[in-house]
């Protein structure tokens, strides 16, 4: 392919006489006269100092630069934001979280489409960095290649964040005291790096190199290593390969590729928000998929991995036996992934994954095929009356398969949590959280303080929850999310009153509640919408674009 072609946006904001203006500009960034002849490299940084998971990106930008520059391109460096989930949750700073997803990907689509970029390398460290990253490179389909910034080292005696969480729960239960909770606090988040177990950021991580988006390992390196920083080196110099064969997004994601990382996700335990942002990103490159996908393909996927949060391990030590390859070249021998899906090696990912050596035989991280955890999808995508649209459920098997109890009412996490600590929330019960979807909240908050606080007081198998919001993937227990209509909508999770019945059931895959469809249209008839939280700023906007949890909360399903 012509130079001429590789540069076909840049060409158009620097080329000839009347661009004189812009090659100014440009002049005083740093640009020569022989850079306005290269491919144009965005390097699109999430570093921010707010949080371990992005406080070096800034670091690993630089090398992404000088992968593309050493390749021949010219790499220009712009920031996109982040948020700290693990901060942000229980408060109403978390209604942000999601939020920051569309942020992210409006960014990055509005500095690379308005700057003319050829090619785009997006690092993204923390939940919402990644999906974000991914939509906006999708949406201007320019060869892209994402980097993870890698994974945590552990904490001491083995904790992360989430163990901080549990114990403020065993605190109230009366297990630890509160210098304990303290040493944990101190101790349990030694630098950077995203969240440890295989939790939403390492989750998505994984889910993106299945899918063919990032370099082979990127997944599965630690933050803080020479690893990372030549997986970003290569990245760079990856987007000048890819300029030159036009491989563009919409060549790599495609449904195979998809279902490629729903495969893994669910081989790997992963979070249920992995639901929520493959929906948004299949929306972004129009690729169709929906819930029904993820049952299709969870009736014949197991789970090998025994990773926090219900397991034992951490992504580092995943990273010490091979990272993902090898279980994704186990998947691939049997049948369960796609290896025709081309990806950004330039390279199908059976190519990719020929010479990938399996795990060492000693290692008891990913389980045989033939001796899983879980014989199914631990992701169990739940409808009923209570959700007609469809909800989604993380479920092991280690909290059993199903749940009847009577419902206690919450009308936001806030008042749930405090209900768990003081005690009224007893064995037995299923707790309801509403108001807490993508309009309601909005911003679909996940429920990290009261799951981690119903495990740190003993009852991770005596309690379930179901709500209309999300889970962090650091979530476990019967919990139950992305129930569908939500509530603020008129779906028939408004309705429900205490002392409800309500059956969860992970093997018929139904929601419901112990009501006649007669009672259901009554309540429903009596129901009035509670007026919007947010008359302005953008909590106001996400609220009045965002659509359903069911087709990934995107903002930009103008065909409704």
């Amino acid at each position: 392919m012509s130079k001429d072609k590789r540069r076909q946006y840049s060409s158009q904001v620097v080329d000839g006489p009347t661009k004189a203006p812009a090659r100014s500009m440009l002049r005083a960034v740093g640009f020569t006269d022989e850079d306005f002849t290269k491919p144009q490299v965005g390097i699109a940084s999430t570093w921010s100092n707010l949080t371990p998971c992005n406080m070096h990106i800034d670091k690993l930008a630089v090398e992404a630069g000088n992968g593309a520059d050493s390749a021949g391109g010219k790499s220009i460096i712009f920031n996109t934001i982040t948020v700290s989930d693990g901060i942000a949750n229980g408060t109403i700073g978390m209604k942000y979280s999601l939020v920051s997803r569309e942020v992210i990907a409006d960014s990055i689509e509005t500095v690379a489409g308005c700057e003319g970029f050829d090619g785009i390398v997006a690092i993204g460290g923390c939940d919402k960095n990644m999906p974000g990253c991914i939509i906006g490179m999708a949406r201007l389909n320019r060869p892209s290649v994402f980097v993870y910034g890698g994974t945590i080292a552990p904490g001491a005696n083995h904790t992360d964040i989430i163990s901080v969480f549990e114990a403020v729960g065993a605190h109230a239960k009366g297990d630890m005291s509160l210098i304990d909770v303290k040493q944990v606090e101190e101790t349990a988040i030694p630098g950077p790096g995203a969240c440890g177990g295989m939790y939403t950021a390492n989750t998505m991580a994984s889910a993106i190199e299945a899918m063919g988006m990032s370099l082979p390992n990127s997944s599965a390196q630690n933050a803080t290593s020479e690893h990372k920083l030549q997986d970003c080196r290569d990245a760079g110099a990856a987007v000048l390969n890819l300029l030159e064969h036009d491989i563009k997004p919409s060549d790599i994601m495609t449904k195979a590729a998809f279902e490629n990382a729903i495969t893994v996700v669910i081989a790997l335990g992963g979070s249920t928000n992995a639901v929520l942002h493959l929906l948004a990103m299949a929306h972004a490159v129009e690729v169709d998929l929906g819930l029904d996908d993820f049952v299709r393909i969870g009736e014949q996927v197991p789970v090998l991995a025994d990773l926090r949060p219900s397991g034992h391990y951490m992504m580092s030590e995943l990273v010490e036996i091979g990272g993902i390859q090898p279980l994704m070249k186990m998947l691939l021998d049997a049948g369960l992934l796609h290896g025709d899906c081309l990806t950004v090696t330039g390279k199908t990912l059976a190519e990719n994954l020929k010479e990938v050596a399996p795990y060492p035989a000693e290692q008891t991280i990913i389980r045989p095929l033939d001796n899983p955890i879980k014989k199914d999808s631990h992701l169990r995508v739940l409808y009923g009356n209570l959700a007609p649209e469809g909800s989604v459920a993380k479920i092991t098997g280690k909290e059993g398969l199903a749940f009847t109890g009577p419902a206690r009412v919450f009308g936001s996490e806030e008042e749930t949590l405090e209900r768990i600590l003081d005690g009224t929330v007893k064995a037995g019960d299923v707790l309801v959280i509403r108001y807490e979807g993508p309009k309601g909240g909005p911003g679909m908050r996940e429920m990290l303080s009261p799951t981690s606080a119903i495990m740190g007081k003993g009852l991770g198998q005596e309690v379930a929850l179901i709500t209309d919001g999300r889970f962090s993937g650091g979530s476990h227990g019967f919990v139950v999310g992305h129930i569908s209509p939500e509530a603020q909508q008129g779906g028939p999770l408004a309705i429900v009153e205490d002392g409800d019945i309500i059956t969860i059931d992970a093997e018929t895959n139904k929601l419901e509640v112990q009501l006649s469809d007669a009672e259901v249209t009554a309540r429903l008839a009596k129901w009035q919408a509670p007026a919007p939280r947010y008359n302005r700023g953008v909590l106001a906007k996400y609220a009045h674009t965002v659509s359903s949890a069911s087709t990934g909360a995107v903002t930009d399903k103008l065909d409704d």
